[in-house]
């Protein structure tokens, strides 16, 4: 063998050990997922207002935050990997990314939902009439879980019923026809539905305290190799939530905006955030994410998801996820896939920012 052949040889080989063995390199754009909801709205208004670049500035990165109409999409595009990050709430969390093999984080707690998530009936006042109908619904996401869940309550089980799915951007027109006498959705759309006659309201998330979360997933491997990341966002997301929850002049323009950019105005907006317990700051957050009670509705989401066949062909039980939180783990520790972490929102809660 010629030594020019050699040598080529040995660049090659060299060059594909440096590709495998060398460290992973930062980067330094990001883009982050998010659909129109009550608790989601900040990230819109953050980016409009400049904050959320004021503090990509800050560490040196750019992100781009992108709007997505159908929700359930963000979350498949982020699981696909053309977003860094996304809002959804913990189940979805579970069964799109976590049960599709991508290990997510929640950097952000952002709320729960206490009412903002309903199952509405026409022309019906009690969650029992529900029985033998029809219920539209964005199938095997929270809607769903809230469905199971109300059932139990009553009696019912998903068998008295037939679940249709539909997706979010054709409810509010779906509920308007004749055929549809049932629906399971969440907030701006609950509040639409209400609005026309003879619609009633027989079971919501204040039933559920605590139960359907609502999140700022980031990739775990993503986050991990750019800290910049976490910092930036939790920083972004805490400095909107101080002026939310003022009482002068900017927390009114602030709601004001995020209301009339999800389709109702002040007085719409105010009303939704009346029924989800946001967490302005970031003690309160870091204090529930820590709480036993995290750990147990995993508990009582995975064992929904397993149920419905949610967590892949190959779980053999509800356990086959790990899910780590602050409080312990639930499921398989050598299969974590989904991680609430405490620690960029205790960084914000310390000034460390």
């Amino acid at each position: 063998m010629s030594k020019s052949i050699k040598s080529t040889l040995f660049l090659i080989i060299l060059s594909l050990l440096l590709a495998v063995f060398q460290p992973a390199v930062a980067k330094d754009k990001f883009k982050l997922a998010w659909s129109i909801y009550v608790g989601w709205m900040p990230w819109d208004y953050g980016n409009k207002e400049g904050i959320v670049k004021k503090w990509a500035d800050k560490y040196g990165i750019e992100i781009e935050i992108v709007q997505i109409n159908d929700y359930v999409e963000s979350i498949n595009q982020y699981t696909a990997g053309a977003f860094d990050a996304c809002v959804m709430t913990n189940m979805d969390a579970l069964t799109i990314p976590a049960a599709s093999g991508v290990d997510s984080t929640a950097l952000i707690i952002g709320d729960f939902s206490n009412g903002n998530d309903a199952v509405i009936l026409k022309g019906k006042k009690s969650l029992k009439d529900i029985k033998g109908q029809n219920v539209n619904l964005v199938e095997l996401s929270v809607s769903h879980y809230l469905l199971a869940r109300g059932l139990d309550t009553v009696g019912l089980s998903e068998k008295d019923l037939k679940v249709v799915n539909t997706s979010d951007a054709d409810m509010v027109a779906v509920y308007g026809t004749d055929d549809v006498t049932a629906v399971a959705t969440w907030n701006p759309l609950v509040s639409e539905i209400l609005a026309m006659p003879n619609s009633y309201k027989v079971f919501d998330s204040s039933q559920i305290p605590g139960e359907i979360i609502d999140l700022t997933v980031v990739n775990t491997k993503t986050l991990k190799e750019n800290p910049k990341l976490g910092k930036a966002l939790t920083g972004a997301w805490y400095e909107i939530m101080s002026i939310m929850s003022g009482s002068g002049d900017k927390a009114i323009s602030a709601k004001t905006d995020m209301g009339v950019a999800s389709g109702t105005d002040l007085k719409g907006y105010e009303a939704q955030l009346a029924s989800t317990k946001m967490f302005y700051k970031a003690k309160d957050a870091v204090a529930f994410s820590r709480s036993t009670a995290l750990k147990d509705t995993m508990k009582k989401v995975a064992d929904f998801s397993f149920d419905h066949g949610l967590l892949g062909d190959g779980a053999p039980n509800s356990e086959f996820i790990g899910i780590s939180t602050p409080a312990g783990l639930f499921g398989d520790n050598s299969n974590i896939k989904l991680r609430f972490s405490s620690i960029y929102m205790d960084m914000a809660a310390s000034g460390k920012l």
